[in-house]
């Protein structure tokens, strides 16, 4: 017998013999509840048997058989049933343990528990609940297999890579029928969260409506995906609205864990805490920086992967500019504290970098992972890993706190056939396509191709997607396209210089210009016009609207 949890007060399991009464009375199972029906195995004891046994050993036993494979929507209301009126917490088992999952899938559906929860529960614990999602999507209950729409492709995600890849795919083929699943209102150019955050962009200038982005001819469906199925084509969306494909295009972006950190949200945008990767708080990050006049400013990094991964250190630089600027720099001590072992990951960018440490007296704490914040007393603990291991916690106080939550791909993602063990969507890191689903593809933060997650990543992996996907549908023909893992971080030094840092795959420097032009490894004037200036028109007028400049993909010999 393997109990395997899914609540505090439930657990599932296979088929349980008298024998193992007295250990689960031991482990703290006050009921038990049988859904396999009696005679259905010839070595499985009778419920009777079961129930003596639970008797005897003062646990509560019930009997609420389920047929393999036909569990309706009757059995999982009456599992509910069963379920508040026993005492807690309860074992259900069945053969496997699956029927019973299954059930209690159902019926948390029906009382309102999220699919993503629901499935990640299940996965944890074993069980995949896949072949029912459409099921959980209705609240429970038995839907009807008819598709409410179906598009030749359908894109998952309304972002950067989404759109990008939604107008390149109308470029190549203005004809093709395309559906694009998001549900925002507002889209934002993020990259500039870190200019806002220094008080250089206006924070409208990085947001723009949804509608006014989505590539005339593709139908924006809005509304948030629940599951994937497909063995049938399909995409469930929240309330079990069923969209078919011929081709599915995955790129959803990231979530950002906020509470991950114990006291964090609750102390955002307030006590000093703020963050330049959210819209509404990089302002606060620039209202902070102008008002500490001496002090202690604490900035973190998360462990990788995350988007922009210069992003973190962007905001320290900045943020010691203006206090140098200001002639304040002397007053305020600067920390930084990063979950990696090293100041940035493509070794060629570190000694400028390092410099700019040196020049704003920032001291460096790697293999420092933000746990926990207390912003009314202004304090932060961090877990910091010593070489061998071993961990210890580390406790500081701030005045103005700038932080990057952890990162993962969004719940619906994580939980579905789609994912890698590490729940990001598996690809084929050349050709974009899902490593084992035919008609699948994905780019953007959520794909788990070894590149930097990177709004100009997407715009090189944008091109690739959709060479390879209207290949694929017989609608061109040639060689694949190939993604080479270029990213771009303009990681902004200083107002007025950035040290333009531009790699693909195994930190190889890709640099767009001549090093007479830029030198990518040195802090460059040029630089930062081409991100003040240049980048925000090339995303919302070319990278968006389906114009390749510089992003035109390589083919396979």
């Amino acid at each position: 017998m393997n109990a395997r949890t899914l609540t505090a007060t439930l657990s599932v399991s296979g088929q349980i013999a008298p024998s193992d009464i007295a250990g689960l009375a031991a482990a703290g199972f006050r009921a038990v509840l049988c859904n396999r029906p009696d005679g259905e195995g010839a070595d499985q004891p009778a419920f009777a048997e079961i129930e003596a046994a639970a008797e005897g050993a003062g646990l509560r036993a019930a009997y609420l058989p389920v047929v393999s494979g036909k569990v309706s929507d009757t059995d999982a209301a009456a599992f509910a049933e069963a379920l508040d009126a026993l005492p807690k917490p309860v074992l259900a088992y069945c053969r496997s343990g699956t029927r019973s999952a299954t059930l209690w899938s159902l019926s948390e559906a029906a009382r309102g528990r999220p699919v993503a929860e629901i499935l990640a529960a299940t996965k944890a614990a074993g069980y995949d609940m896949s072949g029912v999602a459409r099921r959980i999507a209705n609240r429970g209950r038995t839907p009807t297999d008819v598709a409410d729409a179906e598009h030749q492709v359908v894109i998952v995600g309304g972002g950067a890579a989404g759109i990008a890849v939604a107008s390149s795919l109308k470029a190549r083929a203005p004809d093709l029928d395309i559906a694009l699943i998001d549900p925002a209102d507002i889209h934002y150019y993020q990259p500039g969260w870190t200019m806002v955050g220094a008080g250089i962009f206006d924070p409208a200038t990085t947001a723009r409506t949804m509608a006014s982005l989505i590539p005339e001819g593709v139908r924006w469906i809005k509304a948030a995906v629940a599951a994937f199925e497909p063995e049938k084509n399909a995409v469930i969306l929240d309330g079990c609205r069923v969209v078919k494909y011929r081709a599915l295009v995955v790129a959803p972006g990231i979530k950002l864990d906020w509470a991950a950190i114990e006291g964090l949200p609750e102390t955002l945008g307030r006590n000093g805490v703020t963050s330049n990767y959210r819209y509404d708080l990089a302002p606060y990050t620039w209202d902070c920086v102008q008002k500490l006049k001496a002090g202690h400013a604490v900035f973190t990094q998360p462990p990788m992967p995350i988007k922009c991964a210069g992003a973190p250190q962007k905001s320290l630089y900045l943020s010691a500019d203006h206090w140098l600027r200001a002639r304040r720099l002397n007053d305020i001590q600067i920390d930084f504290y990063n979950a990696g072992p090293v100041l940035f990951g493509v070794k060629e960018y570190v000694p400028a970098l390092m410099r700019y440490v040196e020049r704003y007296h920032a001291q460096l704490h790697f293999q420092h992972r933000l746990v926990r914040v207390d912003g009314p007393a202004r304090r932060a603990w961090f877990v910091r890993t010593d070489a061998g291991g071993a961990t210890e916690t580390v406790e500081t106080g701030f005045d103005m706190l700038h932080v990057v939550p952890p990162q993962t791909a969004p719940d619906f993602l994580r939980v579905s056939p789609l994912a890698d063990a590490a729940g990001w969507i598996a690809v084929d890191q050349a050709t974009l396509r899902h490593a084992s689903l035919p008609g699948i593809y994905g780019l953007g933060d959520a794909c788990n191709a070894p590149n930097a997650k990177t709004a100009a990543a997407a715009r090189k992996q944008a091109p690739v997607v959709a060479h390879n996907l209207l290949k694929d549908l017989g609608l061109i023909t040639g060689a694949d396209a190939l993604y080479d893992g270029y990213g771009s971080c303009p990681l902004t030094v200083e107002r007025g210089k950035i040290v333009l840092a531009e790699f693909g795959y195994g930190g190889k420097r890709l640099p767009s210009f001549p090093s007479w032009l830029i030198d990518d490894t040195q802090p460059s004037r040029l630089a930062w016009l081409l991100k003040e200036r240049i980048l925000p028109p090339i995303y919302w007028k070319a990278m968006l609207r389906g114009k390749e400049w510089m992003a035109r993909p390589q083919t396979a010999a």
